[in-house]
């Protein structure tokens, strides 16, 4: 993998272009400055053609001083360009179709025009001195010898990286693995990751590509995105960490805070399931389970949930063991015998399958007191 991998978040344009998401102004200033304390080294913040209250928070984000390079996003036109550099970005992303059916079907054009159009808006975004990526929309269902003459088409004319989009999320690891390798071998140009989870394997696709040479992944909090989403922030860096010990140096710690911020903002749910920042992560009921991570967290959990920013939870319920409740009662300084665990449980059991839930503490404590005062 690249030793100086980068992280690109795109949360306020591909995530705001989710469906029914907007985010406020204000919104759009604290989830730059938040992932700019988390460690993301570009914040894609918006599309400045849009004007209006777009171009307004875009200009605020770039004025906030800020450690991340900010990028606007572009269509392959000087105009857009050109709204971009009026926000004062440093980077500008300038995207077109490359595959066969957007190039007819949406463009309406020719494979050759594609190309005219991207270098011309390329090179006039070089002569302002940005950064620029070009991105190869739908570039998993882009033929490939014409996605590697984009490619040396887009480094001739300027840019510094080719985004690989993966636009519809239909590329599996292996076929992102070669795709990628071939398109840095044939190029040499650096690649940013853009992938789409329509199949679930966004964040595989990522990894995928970093694993064939990729220097960028772009991602969103939380995989907010378009249809299924994008690859998630908190996956990718995680993965990253614990997986192949590439520490990016990001604050970890705060993943669940900005999760949750992001999650009010957009109107979408943090579901309790999520991977790394999920409140279940750390949550276990089953006896075996529980009885493990009591003994040892290691055994049913590779990182900390403190590195997250999350606490690690014992549930009583149906498959609860009497380690467990054991466990909790101690929680409150409370000791109990094997036997009245044992007695405990049964009761738990019964309680859990007509509630149809895992129980709260108090209803656990109710529950002695009654097993206690029936004696």
């Amino acid at each position: 993998m690249s030793q100086d991998l980068k992280i690109v978040d795109t949360t306020l344009r591909d995530g705001e272009q989710t469906a029914g998401v907007v985010f406020s102004n204000q919104e759009k200033l604290r989830i730059a400055r938040l992932l700019d304390e988390l460690g993301v080294d570009q914040i894609e913040a918006g599309i400045p053609v849009m004007g209006g209250d777009e171009q307004r928070a875009i200009r605020d984000i770039v004025n906030m001083g800020l450690k991340a390079s900010i990028m606007g996003w572009n269509r392959a036109v000087i105009s857009d360009i050109e709204s971009s550099l009026a926000c004062g970005v440093d980077a500008v992303a300038i995207s077109i179709s490359t595959s066969d059916i957007h190039i007819e079907h949406k463009l309406m054009t020719t494979r050759g025009a594609v190309l005219e159009r991207m270098v011309k808006a390329t090179e006039f975004a070089k002569g302002q001195g940005v950064y620029i990526s070009v991105n190869a929309e739908d570039a998993s269902r882009t033929e490939m010898d014409f996605l590697v003459e984009f490619a040396r088409e887009a480094k001739r004319a300027g840019a510094d990286r080719i985004r690989y989009c993966d636009t519809v999320g239909i590329n599996d690891p292996f076929t992102t693995y070669e795709r990628i390798k071939t398109l840095i071998e044939r190029v040499g140009i650096d690649v940013e990751m853009h992938t789409h989870n329509d199949f679930g394997m966004a964040t595989a696709n990522a990894l995928a590509g970093v694993k064939a040479g990729a220097s960028h992944v772009g991602v969103t909090v939380n995989g907010l995105g378009e249809r299924a989403g994008n690859a998630a922030l908190e996956e990718v860096v995680m993965a990253l960490k614990v997986l192949w010990e590439a520490d990016l140096n990001f604050a970890t710690t705060r993943f669940r805070e900005v999760s949750e911020y992001v999650a009010r903002a957009s109107g979408r749910q943090l579901p309790v399931w999520k991977a790394i920042v999920g409140t279940n992560m750390f949550a276990h009921e089953s006896g075996i389970h529980a009885d493990g991570a009591l003994k040892n967290p290691l055994t049913y959990e590779v990182f900390k949930p403190e590195d997250v920013g999350l606490e690690r939870q014992i549930v009583i319920g149906k498959h609860s063991g009497t380690a467990a409740i054991k466990a909790k009662f101690s929680e409150y300084g409370k000791e109990i015998s094997d036997e009245e665990a044992e007695e405990l449980l049964k009761r738990v059991r019964a309680m859990a399958v007509d509630m149809k839930r895992s129980l709260f503490d108090k209803e656990l404590v109710y529950i002695f007191e009654d097993m206690v005062a029936q004696r």
